[in-house]
């Protein structure tokens, strides 16, 4: 009796040794009776499902830079039992560990057993690095004869797209050519794709799939406009989403998530929130806000197409009349209090701020997520120009914000220190001038700001202060037009 042994890949073949053993078992032993032959495994079936099986999509997005993919699935002819599933059109950014599946025509009709994620995907560089060994051909265009020239050639490496040739007996690189090959290889994919072997116990079935995928964000932005005192203002608010995951998400519904999560602990994901009732939107608005666990989420009342590459914005607030107090405010530093300086600050420029309430008395009183706030007025024509801008941070409602608008122009002050003396090892005493300049023609009120630490007394100043904390002190300065004011204060300062 012959004896055959088939190797594949540098793999003795243990079906092959298994048909082989009774030969060797002829020249030692009797005869023994034949074995039956053990019937070859059934192979699983094989199903496709693509972005054309899908019935509804829904995105749940963070301002983190990640979100929630939800999407519903008709699989017509799935079969039952062991099936292999090739399931497409999924995010490029997808997170495989996330993925999670169910089966919404019976619970438990579906299971999954074995999970691959393939992103081998078709691109030159990878068609190369499948061809390292084998032979391509080579397409030379020749300007004399405008033609193209065709070679064979063996390619022996490649790297960063440039593939070094065997080619009529001569290594060589950088060939000015282009290349042809001669099939796909069978593990490189267009687009990346999940790979499942699933148990199914009805023939068809609608699934509901959900993942994390990553490059999927969205931000605030918000534009105010002031009236000419500076007193009332027009907030509008928008969102801003960013879609660089790797897919496309047609008419979807859209839930924003606003907030600080954290990702590290499952438990303070998404599926372990309790959502509070929605508030209604306000006027203009197209989302609801309602509470999410300890953040907020945003639900847009319509479906949207988000494409891939896209930036998609929708409007998320309206509101008018909302009061502003608008701050000049000369800053001090604590440090200045524990040594002797002199002059400390000459023409030094006084910051410009707008507050505002969030709350329902200031025409607001939503959770405003954190984003960037631009500020415009008009001018005497009418016409809306930019004054400022700052990021805000997430603020809840009835909570105050303050945005920097930059520096003022026409006021500016100076800060001396006229006498410093130590009172023994821990403690000194200092005084100090402030010179307040308004060169504008309106009379102004800057607060000037003193941080301080320590122990501390203010022995005697020429106007009342305020005590805001333990280490804030501050005077509201009225400076006439086009005039000045001067303040002078002592402290006593305790450090020890």
């Amino acid at each position: 009796m012959a004896m055959k042994i088939t190797f594949a890949r540098g793999f003795v073949s243990s079906v092959a040794l298994l048909s082989a053993a009774p030969a060797f078992a002829q020249a030692s032993k009797p005869p023994a009776p034949p074995v039956a032959a053990a019937p070859s495994a059934k192979l699983p079936a094989q199903q496709t499902s693509t972005e054309a099986d899908r019935k509804a999509v829904s995105l749940t997005v963070y301002n983190q830079n990640f979100g929630v993919v939800r999407e519903v699935r008709e699989l017509a002819s799935l079969g039952i039992g062991q099936v292999a599933l090739e399931f497409r059109d999924v995010a490029a950014n997808i997170q495989p560990q996330t993925v999670a599946i169910k089966s919404l025509t019976a619970p438990g009709a579906i299971s999954v057993l074995e999970q691959n994620y393939r992103y081998d995907l078709l691109t030159p560089q990878t068609l190369l690095e499948k061809f390292v060994g084998k032979k391509i051909r080579t397409y030379r265009y020749h300007e004399a004869t405008g033609k193209e020239e065709a070679a064979d050639a063996e390619l022996l490496s490649v790297n960063d797209q440039q593939p070094i040739l065997r080619l009529n007996g001569e290594v060589t690189f950088g060939y000015p050519a282009r290349y042809a090959f001669s099939q796909v290889p069978d593990n490189l994919i267009a687009k990346p794709t999940l790979m499942w072997l699933v148990q199914s116990q009805k023939a068809q079935q609608t699934v509901e799939v959900s993942y994390i995928t990553q490059n999927l964000s969205w931000s605030a932005d918000y534009v105010l406009v002031v009236n000419e005192q500076d007193t009332l203002g027009s907030l509008q608010g928008w969102v801003t989403l960013v879609n660089q995951s790797g897919a496309s998400y047609k008419n979807a519904e859209l839930k924003l998530v606003a907030g600080d999560v954290n990702r590290v602990q499952p438990e303070r994901q998404y599926k372990s929130a309790m959502a509070a009732p929605a508030a209604p939107p306000m006027g203009g608005a197209q989302f609801a806000e309602q509470g999410l666990f300890e953040y907020h989420m945003y639900t847009l009342g319509r479906p949207t197409t988000i494409l891939q590459n896209e930036q998609k914005q929708v409007s998320l607030l309206e509101a008018d009349g909302i009061n502003i107090d608008k701050k000049l405010i000369f800053y001090g530093q604590q440090y200045w209090f524990r040594g002797q300086y002199g002059q400390i600050q000459s023409n030094q420029k006084v910051g410009v701020y707008l507050d505002f309430k969030n709350d329902e008395k200031s025409k607001l009183g939503i959770p405003l997520p954190k984003g960037t706030l631009r500020v415009y007025k008009a001018d005497k024509s009418g016409a809306k120009q930019f004054v400022g801008e700052d990021q805000i941070d997430h603020t809840p409602r009835d909570e105050k914000l303050r945005v920097k608008m930059g520096e003022a122009f026409d006021v500016v002050g100076d800060r001396k220190q006229t006498e410093w003396r130590a009172l023994g090892n821990c403690s000194s005493e200092s005084s100090w001038e402030i010179e307040l300049r308004n060169h504008k023609d309106t009379a102004v009120v800057v607060e000037d700001y003193e941080p301080i630490g320590g122990d501390w007394t203010v022995v005697e100043s020429s106007i009342p202060y305020v005590k805001k904390d333990a280490g804030t002190f501050t005077f509201d300065v009225k400076v006439p037009a086009r005039g000045k004011t001067k303040v002078t204060y002592k402290v006593r300062l305790r450090y020890c």
